[in-house]
């Protein structure tokens, strides 16, 4: 019987819900917006198929990639409405054109995320576009299963947790099956997301009817969070860089991840997809030819079954190396650490008449603080640290940086060296 006692165990894919021949396990929102399977000991026959579909406990080892590829859709208006390149529509296409089936996220009419099928073209304009809140599972992994059992193909697209949690529910390899997860930041509370639109429409006075993640206005490497509402027969763009709007900032400081993302047993290949797909950034400095600030997709190939599933001749793209991409996409590197005011956020987020307000002082932290997170840095320069803890990230005339100096050449920091006085101390960083 599955039992959650820590919640970092539990990545809320659903898969012991759906599997659960009693169906006595439900999912529980808890405090924080998360999921988490509840089972009814009364019906519940200790036959133990919720802990053998449980991707937490039984995690797959990694797969090395086959082969890497920085890639582009070669329909630029698809292209400029999705992430990752327009990749994804190049993998559903051809499954639906051979009467398919395509799995992805879609907003619902409340604005919330959940995963869904379509089995026409037109329905995989709502899949596209990057969504940066957890999805519900609903019922996805056995639909998913009746339709493979039909003979018919499927496309399942999720995180990769979501893929990981689809292979141990269906227990067994279906050749009609191709599956695609995307490099994963992790995944935001729904619950903050909810109190997030509220305040945005004032608890109802306007009704949502557009939300763009990553708007590319101002360049893909400079993409917007935009959210269209209509009021009193107005229309209203609210649009903001991606680092200045607030649910973005709890989101990219890692304050709103569910806990199992801080440890995540399905990235870096470990999910079972036969692709991988992201947005390769970092490309122009890799390969600046292939950057047009419109979006240059990364694809990262897993089984040959993967590769095939690509319409390749409706892509322009050039073979890359895995060790390329990843030092600019933390996505491919081991899972972050929680934000350190993650705890004091949530624990004050059920008496807070102001989101925007806690967001902002949960996400300031203190110089202290900042220094206890060195070690997540530990490959920036001098430079981008100073800049980090003393100046926000932005840079200063009147203070010189050397460039080439790492954390690896530190010998030690003093925050109030106290050789010009008491008064007019400074801060000195010795290194070798």
């Amino acid at each position: 019987m599955i039992n959650i006692i820590e919640k970092v165990n539990c990545c809320g894919c659903a898969a012991c819900v759906q599997k659960c021949p009693k169906q006595c396990i439900s999912l529980q929102e808890d405090n924080e917006g998360f999921l988490y399977p509840k089972v009814n000991t009364e019906t519940c026959i200790d036959c133990g198929i919720c802990e053998k579909v449980c991707p937490v406990l039984n995690p797959y080892e990694a797969c090395e990639p086959h082969q890497v590829y920085a890639a582009i859709n070669k329909d630029e208006k698809i292209r400029m409405e999705s992430s990752s390149g327009g990749i994804f529509s190049l993998l559903a296409e051809p499954i639906i054109r051979d009467g398919g089936v395509v799995f992805g996220a879609r907003f619902d009419e409340e604005w919330q995320v959940t995963l869904d099928y379509t089995e026409n073209i037109e329905g995989l304009s709502a899949f596209r576009g990057s969504k940066y809140v957890q999805a519900r599972m609903g019922n996805t992994y056995k639909q998913c299963e009746q339709f493979l059992k039909e003979g018919r193909k499927v496309l399942f697209t999720g995180s990769p947790c979501q893929i990981a949690g689809l292979h141990h529910y269906l227990r067994k390899e279906y050749e009609n099956l191709v599956t695609c997860d995307f490099v994963c930041h992790g995944v935001p509370s729904p619950k903050v997301w909810r109190m997030y639109l509220k305040e945005v429409v004032e608890g109802g006075k306007r009704a949502i009817s557009d939300i763009k993640f990553r708007n590319k206005d101002n360049g893909w490497k400079s993409f917007n969070f935009k959210l269209t509402y209509d009021e009193k027969n107005k229309k209203t763009i609210l649009s903001s860089c991606h680092r200045d709007n607030l649910y973005m900032r709890a989101f990219l400081k890692d304050m709103i991840l569910r806990p199992s993302c801080h440890n995540c047993k399905a990235k870096q290949g470990r999910s079972k997809s036969d692709i991988t797909i992201a947005d390769f950034w970092g490309i122009q400095k890799i390969y600046p030819e292939f950057d047009d600030d419109k979006g240059t997709g990364l694809i990262i190939i897993h089984s040959d079954k993967g590769k095939t599933s690509l319409a390749w001749s409706q892509i322009e793209y050039m073979e890359a190396q895995y060790d390329d991409a990843s030092p600019f996409n933390n996505g491919l590197k081991p899972s972050m650490p929680a934000h350190p005011n993650r705890t004091k956020f949530f624990n004050k987020l059920d008496d807070t008449d102001n989101l925007g307000k806690l967001i902002i002082d949960c996400t300031k932290l203190s110089v202290r603080q900042r220094i206890r997170r060195i070690p997540v840095y530990v490959k920036l320069s001098i430079k981008r640290f100073v800049k980090s803890i003393f100046l926000g990230g932005q840079s200063s005339d009147n203070v010189e940086y050397p460039d080439s100096i790492k954390f690896e050449n530190i010998l030690s920091i003093t925050f109030r060296d106290k050789n010009r006085g008491w008064k007019a101390y400074e801060m000195v960083i010795e290194i070798d």
